[in-house]
């Protein structure tokens, strides 16, 4: 079982990440940081993906809006994979834009069937043009989408087999919505088609206060360790899946030495061993 661990790339990591390539198996790298980079910044990508494989990670198409994602948008990221041929692309099931207004955040859209539509337009388009489609993250939100008729697992589900594509299941996000909104994110995995189950994100995150309601809601902000129940989920997801999963650690500032980041991947490593092992030793076959 050839599972992968990695670490998002942060100019502020690249020494850390560069000195310590012998025990990180794959970068992710943003790719809206490059679409109109100096030629030397490319080339430095390039660079590196000749070193270790890379995947591209992209934030601002809003794959998840009843708006087509323009084509302008798409091409910029196809040039990208043609130079970089990352092992794999992937992009948020979010909206980013709407009326020609930028939100400058990833936002969830309503829950409902024209979501879905538009979704799956969105990356049989993302297709097309980029040559293959993304792979689709789950996003963490602090408010449950006005105006949905579904609840967020069916709807993701939904948008995979309507789209034909493989997940990004990001943990962190995962775990965030779940205590925020009480529902069981054990039972959201397996609401998940496990074969489309590709790839995972850890991070961490903090809790704040709601000045309105008091209320603490957990935000996932990538400023801080990946906690425990994170990797629990990730054991999980390792009993539930029998091919290889790429694991990538999300780190957005407050940055600790490198020694604590590559940590929290031997931890994630052994999460997802204990899980195989569990599935390898349980009674209960993958078709049951």
């Amino acid at each position: 079982m050839n599972d992968r661990f990695g670490i998002g790339w942060r100019p502020e990591l690249a020494a850390g990440i560069l000195s310590n390539l012998d025990c990180i198996d794959i970068i992710e790298v943003i790719a809206d940081d490059y679409f109109t980079a100096p030629r030397s910044k490319r080339r430095a990508l390039n660079t590196l993906a000749r070193q270790v494989p890379v995947a591209l990670h992209g934030v601002t198409l809003g794959m998840a809006s009843a708006v087509p994602v323009e084509a302008r948008r798409l091409e910029r990221t196809a040039r990208l994979v043609e130079e970089v041929r990352p092992e794999f692309w992937s992009e948020h099931l979010a909206f980013v834009r709407g009326g020609g207004v930028e939100i400058g955040h990833l936002a969830a859209p309503p829950r409902t069937a024209a979501t879905i539509a538009g979704a799956a337009r969105n990356l049989a388009a993302a297709g097309q043009i980029v040559g293959a489609p993304p792979l689709v993250e789950n996003i963490a939100t602090l408010i449950d989408p006005p105006g949905s008729t579904m609840s967020e697992a069916d709807w993701n589900v939904e948008i995979l087999a309507a789209a034909q594509c493989d997940l990004l299941l990001d943990l962190h996000n995962l775990y965030a919505n779940a205590v925020n909104f009480g529902f069981d994110p054990h039972q959201y995995i397996d609401r998940m088609p496990r074969e489309r189950i590709r790839a995972i994100h850890l991070a961490g995150g903090r809790w704040i206060k709601a000045k309105s309601s008091g209320e603490f809601r957990l935000l996932d902000d990538h400023l801080h360790d990946v906690p425990e129940a994170v990797y629990n989920l990730l054991e999980y997801v390792g009993e539930k899946t029998c091919h290889p999963l790429t694991v990538i650690l999300e780190r957005d500032g407050c940055y600790p030495p490198t020694n604590a980041l590559l940590n929290q991947l031997d931890l994630a490593r052994q999460a997802l061993r204990r899980g195989r092992e569990r599935r390898r030793t349980s009674p209960v076959s993958e078709a049951a």
